[in-house]
C-alpha cells in the first residue's frame, strides 16, 4: 500500500511545544501532536471504493493489514506525525472559547491524481482538546456520517468525504439521550476525508487572544493552498479570501435547502472554511415539509438550527468570521459589503433553485409568489418533500386537475387530514403552476428529466440509517452496504430499490435514531 505523502499543516503551521496528552489550553499553536489509540481487536465493515480509488487503492490494499492499521489507528505510517487541530467556537450563539479535536487525529495529507487530501480518523482516542471526553465514537454515529458523507457528495452537495467504517473492538459507554440512562456501545472509527479540516474556529480561536501573528499565518497558508486563484499580495487578498469562502458556504446552504437537509448544529466550529458540510451529528432530512424542525434534542426548544433558519445561520456564522479576520485588514467596509452581498445573492440563488425544482426555466413575474405559495401549502398537512418533489415532475401541461392531484397525493402522510379547505388550496396551487408550466417552451419529457436532476429520489432519512444501524447491533453489515450502493445513484429510478422510495414508517416517528437525536457519539 503506498502513500504519495505530502504533509503541509504540521510542517508549515505552528505546533503545541507540549507533546503530553493532557486536556489543557493550548496557546499560540494551530495543532498538537498526538498518537492514536490502539484499538483493542479492530474490524474493517465497510469502504467507499470510490473514495478509496480516488486516494489510489486497489482491492487488494482495501483487503490488506496494512490498510486496516494505518485506518484505526493501530500503526502510525512512517515519516508521518499525526495531529489534532487546535481552534474554538461559537456553540448555539455563545461562545465557547477553546474547542479543537476532541475525537479526531489527523493522519497524514496524501495528493493522487493532483488532488490533495486530509486523512483524519473520528474516534481514534483523547485528544488535549477532549476535555472530559474519551474521545471515542460509536458504532451508531459512525454508521450514520459515514453513509451520509458518501450520500452528500452524489447529491452533488459540497461535502468531507469517509473512506472506511471499522470497528474497534471496544466498548463505549454512551448517554443517548442525556437522560441519565448510560450504557455500552460498539466502539468504532471512522476515517473521513477532505481537502482540509480547517473550520472558521480555527481563526477565531487567534482572534479572541489577540494572537494575530498566529491567526496571519494560518490564514496566508489557507490561501495558498485552498484558494490558489487569490494572487494579491497586500491586504486586498484577506478580503477576497472572505468573499470566496462567503460564496462557498452560500452554495453549499443553497444545495442544503434543495435537499431538504438539516445539519442540526451549526456552531462555527462546524463551518468548514472550505464551504463543505463538516461533523455528521444530529442531522436529518426533512420528513414531513417544515420550516421549524430540527433532529437535534438539544435545540428543541430554541431551534436555532432548524431548516427555515439555516441560512441565516450561515450568515450569522459569516459574520463571527469576519470580526476574527478583521485585525489582518483594518476596515469594516469591505466585510459589509460582503455581507450584503450574500443577503442579495442568497434571494437570487433561492429563487433559482427553487425555479429548478418547480421545471421552470424563464422567468415570469407570477413566480416569486408561485414559490412562496409551494412552502404554505406544503406546511398546511404533513407532506413528504422529497416526494412531493419527485413526483411533481410526473405532472403534464394536459393534465387537469383531478389528475395533477392525484399525482402528488402519495407525498401526504394522512390523506385524510386533507380536507375540503387543504385540498381546494392544493387544488389553487397546481392551478397555478398547471397555468405555469404551459408558459415553457420545454416538453413534459424535458422538464420531467430536468427536474429529476435536481429533485432526488431516494436519500438517507433517518429510519433508513437506523435500520442499518439496528442491524449492525446484531453484527449484520450487510445493510451498510445496500444503502451505500442505492445512495450513489440518488437521482436515478432505480426500479428494484423502489422500496426505499417510501414515506418515514410509523414506528419510526418517535423512535429515538428516527426522529430526533443527540449529539451523543
Amino acid at each position: 500500500m503506498k502513500l504519495n505523502i505530502q504533509d503541509t499543516f504540521n510542517q508549515e503551521l505552528p505546533a503545541d511545544p507540549n507533546k503530553n496528552n493532557t486536556r489543557r489550553q493550548v496557546m499560540e499553536a494551530c495543532y498538537s501532536f498526538v498518537t492514536p489509540k490502539i484499538p483493542s481487536h479492530p474490524k474493517l465493515v465497510h469502504v467507499s471504493t470510490e473514495m478509496a480509488n480516488e486516494l489510489g487503492f486497489d482491492n487488494l490494499d482495501i483487503n490488506s493489514q496494512s490498510f486496516l492499521d494505518t485506518f484505526t489507528g493501530s500503526r502510525v505510517t512512517p515519516n508521518t506525525h499525526p495531529y489534532a487541530m487546535c481552534y474554538g467556537g461559537h456553540q448555539f450563539g455563545h461562545w465557547a472559547g477553546q474547542l479543537g479535536d476532541g475525537r479526531a487525529i489527523n493522519l497524514m495529507e496524501v495528493v493522487e491524481k493532483n488532488k490533495r487530501w486530509a486523512l483524519q480518523l473520528k474516534g481514534a482516542g483523547a485528544t488535549p482538546y477532549s476535555r472530559t471526553a474519551d474521545g471515542l465514537a460509536v458504532l451508531r454515529s459512525s454508521i450514520r456520517e459515514h453513509l451520509c458523507s458518501e450520500a452528500m457528495h452524489h447529491l452533488g452537495v459540497p461535502t468531507t468525504r469517509s473512506l472506511s467504517l471499522c470497528l474497534s473492538g471496544d466498548k463505549v459507554l454512551r448517554d443517548v439521550m442525556y437522560d441519565g440512562n448510560a450504557d455500552y456501545e460498539k466502539g468504532a472509527i471512522v476515517c473521513r476525508v477532505a481537502p482540509s479540516f480547517i473550520r472558521f474556529g480555527n481563526f477565531q480561536i487567534f482572534a479572541s487572544r489577540g494572537d494575530y501573528k498566529n491567526m496571519k499565518i494560518l490564514t496566508d497558508y489557507t490561501i495558498k493552498h485552498f484558494f490558489p486563484t487569490i494572487k494579491n499580495d497586500d491586504k486586498s487578498k484577506y478580503i477576497l479570501f472572505f468573499n470566496e469562502v462567503l460564496d462557498r458556504t452560500l452554495k453549499m446552504i443553497i444545495d442544503w435547502q434543495r435537499v431538504g437537509f438539516v445539519h442540526g448544529v451549526m456552531n462555527t466550529d462546524n463551518l468548514s472554511i472550505l464551504g463543505l458540510t463538516i461533523d455528521y451529528g444530529p442531522y436529518g432530512w426533512l420528513e414531513g415539509f417544515d420550516k421549524n424542525w430540527t433532529p437535534n434534542t438539544t435545540d428543541r426548544q430554541n431551534k436555532r438550527y432548524r431548516f427555515g433558519n439555516q441560512p441565516s445561520i450561515a450568515l450569522w456564522n459569516l459574520y463571527q468570521l469576519a470580526n476574527a479576520l478583521f485585525p489582518l485588514v483594518e476596515n469594516p467596509k469591505p466585510f459589509e459589503q460582503a455581507l450584503e452581498k450574500y443577503k442579495k445573492n442568497y434571494v437570487f440563488l433561492f429563487h433559482e433553485m427553487m425555479k429548478s425544482k418547480l421545471g421552470i426555466e424563464h422567468n415570469e413575474e407570477e413566480d416569486h409568489q408561485l414559490i412562496v405559495e409551494v412552502e404554505n401549502t406544503l406546511s398546511l398537512i404533513e407532506t413528504d418533500m422529497t416526494i412531493f418533489y419527485r413526483s411533481l415532475s410526473n405532472i403534464k401541461k394536459s393534465d387537469n386537475l383531478k389528475t395533477a392531484f392525484n399525482k402528488i397525493k402519495d407525498s401526504f402522510y394522512d390523506e385524510d387530514l386533507c380536507t375540503f379547505k387543504v385540498k381546494l388550496k392544493w387544488n389553487k396551487w397546481l392551478e397555478n403552476y398547471l397555468s405555469r408550466i404551459q408558459k415553457e417552451k420545454l416538453s413534459d419529457a424535458e422538464r420531467k428529466k430536468n427536474m429529476d436532476l435536481v429533485n432526488p429520489k431516494y436519500v438517507l432519512r433517518n429510519y433508513m440509517a437506523q435500520l442499518a444501524i439496528d442491524k449492525a447491533d446484531q453484527g449484520d453489515y450487510s445493510l451498510i452496504n445496500k444503502l451505500y450502493e442505492l445512495l450513489k445513484f440518488p437521482y436515478q429510478e432505480q426500479p428494484s430499490q423502489e422500496k426505499w422510495f417510501a414515506k418515514r414508517p410509523e414506528w419510526a416517528r418517535h423512535k429515538v435514531g428516527c426522529s430526533m437525536l443527540s449529539c451523543s457519539s
